[in-house]
């Protein structure tokens, strides 16, 4: 399958678990991916392992500056962004009571105002390009938040809502851009052992984890990167402002 042939696409977040196997499936559906990450070791391996024509650029996604300065390389090589994906994110632990404001900002700056920044950017350069489509990644917490993940809930539920506003924006002006959002439930990622119990054993953790779906396990982060290919393709072409749960049933 080549559903994403010719198109040029920008994750960011790329170097991380999710992000990395969205580059993956991108590359083998036909797509030319710009790897965006802060994390330039990772990110340059990832893309010495996908080969011509991925690239790395290095991206602090909560920064404007850096922000125009990957849109303008990835412009000078590609002429166009079909596809941003952003993947970036945060996960810290806290509740009302310890969530200390320094942490609040940090959570809502990675997340919520990266994905602002990189909407922001898209919609100004795909509108002179011809169009193109935007996927957010937010998460099952926008809609079911735990007392433990206070600040983390409250930006992806701000994702939600920029994304449909972000779809509205560009429906209305007909800018022929179609902006969407991925909801994951609990993924099998490295960041999900950050709401384990200090002391609790990894195979205490992933059992209480699974318990909570009713199709009694995890996600997968191939499973998410099937759901962003699937937004990001002509396959979704009627779909704007969607938000798409893949959540193993956790919010039924």
């Amino acid at each position: 399958m080549t559903t994403l042939a010719g198109k040029t696409a920008l994750i960011t977040g790329a170097a991380g678990d999710i992000g990395a196997a969205i580059a993956r499936r991108f590359v083998k559906e036909g797509a030319i991916v710009c790897i965006a990450d802060i994390n330039q070791d990772d990110g340059n391996a990832l893309a010495g392992e996908l080969g011509e024509p991925t690239f790395f650029a290095s991206l602090d996604v909560t920064k404007e500056d850096d922000w125009r300065m990957t849109m303008a390389t990835l412009l000078s090589r590609h002429q166009s962004l079909d596809i941003l994906v952003n993947n970036a994110g945060t996960l810290e632990t806290g509740t009302i009571e310890d969530t200390d404001l320094a942490m609040w900002q940090s959570i809502q700056s990675t997340n919520a105002t990266s994905t602002f920044l990189g909407c922001q950017a898209a919609v100004r350069t795909m509108k002179q390009t011809g169009g193109g489509v935007i996927v957010n990644m937010a998460s099952q917490a926008a809609v079911r938040p735990r007392p433990s993940t206070l600040a983390y809930a409250a930006s992806k539920a701000a994702i939600v809502n920029l994304t449909k506003t972000v779809a509205s924006h560009c429906a209305d002006n007909k800018y022929n851009i179609r902006c969407n959002v991925v909801m994951p439930g609990a993924i099998d990622t490295q960041m999900i052992y950050k709401n384990q119990v200090e002391g609790e054993s990894d195979d205490a953790f992933v059992e209480a984890v699974n318990a909570r779906y009713p199709l009694g396990r995890m996600g997968t982060a191939d499973e998410i990167a099937s759901a962003v290919v699937f937004l990001s393709s002509d396959e979704s072409r009627f779909m704007t402002g969607a938000q798409l749960r893949v959540d193993g049933g956790g919010t039924i």
